[in-house]
């Protein structure tokens, strides 16, 4: 994932664009830039690693190093942004969110007839942004470029440009499956993915651009370049998952969805009589607490937090680039709760299962501290297949996902042909796959949220979300 925030303004606005790229930081630790227009100095950039530290430490000298009517900015869990660059629209800086999937094809198809080149990184692999570049340069207007970019990509491109005028120009991906929202207040305009960042800097929210909308942002006025299209596939991951609690998307906010889908869960265990005898119901923090909040508060069951996450020192474990430094930094964050967790009958909510071993392990943190038993639901159906848009649940092979691999160890291939059948709990398959996964990972009992559970906490139409992973469909 990653996040970005631009700001223009008629008066200096480094320091909106240093605390809105900070609201980001959620969303990404690999790397994060800011770029700057002032009309003296012109464009200026600054890109830090910040895998070991915050993005405001690595930036504490951002105000005494640069300064602007106008920035944009961005945190990254890919590549270093924003670049600078120079071309035939002259110097401008660029940040995108998303992933270029045949980034491969076209970097080869780019060479081939350009006589250009690009700056590689390790391995070769060439700076999705820097390459997002090199396609929007290849037409006469930004306009014209990111369009033709968007059409070539394979994947999702949201972007920001600062021009060497010092005006931003903000683009939504073709497909509206991440959010790019546009604020204002007296002396100018905000672009943000999360919304509460430009709100908690005095910016009223003023606009969401459509599926492939690009606008022009200037301190006085917002122009339309290119109207949005007609499909929207927004990411029903972003109220699930990784959308932060007071943001809002298409109107419905991410944390009044997670305590609609932790009911929906609960009327379902009900209805089925799958709730009795629990003592507790929590979440495995943080994202997938609010999920449980609405389980106990529709079942009636007390919430509790049987463990807490020591957070001070510890970075998010979802970030680290290495499973084995995930697990073990899951492992170093959880502080037992004894008096809430021995002889006791819990029930988790997480947000969802991605590999599982997290998960197992936080398992048998529980029974180790004395539990009698854990029960698990996810608030989303069964991950089968690695995101390709937004990289959330990348993999160098789907067998790395828990549920398809449960599944080709009980059917081998002719399984995948019986996927449907496998994410339905009520299915034989569906029993079945529950209760290999509860064996494997020592749960007492596991269900999963529906799709259709999903979209009705969400409460938008399913052909208007994307849930690739869930079910395949684009």
């Amino acid at each position: 994932m990653g996040g970005f925030f631009a700001a223009v303004s008629r008066r200096d606005c480094l320091s909106d664009a240093f605390f809105g790229v900070d609201y980001h930081s959620h969303l990404g630790t690999r790397r994060a830039g800011l770029a700057a227009y002032d009309p003296e100095a012109g464009l200026q950039r600054e890109i830090h690693n910040i895998e070991n530290a915050p993005f405001r430490t690595k930036f504490a000298r951002i105000f005494e190093e640069m300064r602007g009517t106008a920035a944009i900015g961005c945190i990254s869990d890919r590549d270093p942004q924003p670049l600078l660059i120079r071309s035939n629209h002259g110097p401008y800086a660029i940040c995108m969110t998303g992933v270029i999937n045949n980034a491969d094809a076209l970097t080869e198809q780019y060479l081939s007839f350009s006589g250009g080149h690009f700056d590689a990184m390790s391995g070769g692999r060439v700076n999705h942004t820097e390459l997002l570049a090199a396609l929007i340069d290849q037409k006469s207007s930004f306009v014209e470029g990111i369009r033709f970019a968007q059409s070539q990509i394979e994947g999702t491109a949201c972007v920001l440009i600062l021009t060497k005028d010092g005006e931003v120009i903000a683009a939504r991906d073709k497909a509206g499956r991440l959010p790019v929202h546009v604020g204002r207040d007296a002396d100018g305009y905000a672009v943000a993915f999360e919304s509460f960042a430009y709100q908690k800097l005095g910016y009223e929210d003023c606009y969401e651009l459509g599926p492939g909308e690009i606008v022009l942002l200037r301190p006085d006025e917002m122009i339309s370049l290119s109207p949005p299209g007609g499909k929207k596939r927004i990411c029903a991951f972003l109220w699930s998952y990784y959308g932060y609690p007071t943001s809002s998307y298409e109107g419905v906010n991410v944390e009044a969805m997670r305590y609609r889908n932790g009911e929906i869960m609960a009327r379902a265990d009900m209805e089925a009589g799958r709730c009795r005898d629990i003592d507790y119901v929590g979440g495995v923090p943080d994202s997938g607490t609010p999920h449980a909040i609405g389980y106990a508060n529709e079942s009636g069951i007390r919430f509790a937090r049987a463990f807490i996450k020591y957070t001070p020192t510890w970075q998010r474990s979802f970030m680290p680039a290495h499973q084995t430094d995930r697990n073990k930094i899951a492992k170093m964050k959880q502080i037992p709760v004894h008096e809430l967790i021995a002889g006791k009958n819990l029930l988790f909510v997480d947000d969802s299962i991605v590999r599982g071993t997290q998960l197992r392990e936080t398992v048998d943190f529980l029974y180790e501290n004395g539990a009698k038993a854990v029960h698990i639901r996810s608030a989303c159906p069964p991950i089968l297949y690695s995101c390709k848009y937004l990289n959330f649940s990348p993999a160098t092979s789907e067998m790395e996902l828990l549920a398809r691999r449960v599944i080709v160890e009980l059917e081998g291939e002719e399984g995948l042909n019986y996927l449907d059948e496998y994410s339905d709990g009520t299915t034989e398959r569906g029993r079945k796959l529950r209760a290999t996964i509860c064996e494997k990972l020592h749960f007492a009992s596991l269900e999963f949220q529906t799709t259709k559970g999903v979209c009705e906490a969400i409460g938008l139409p399913e052909c208007e979300l994307c849930t690739y992973c869930w079910n395949g469909k684009e």
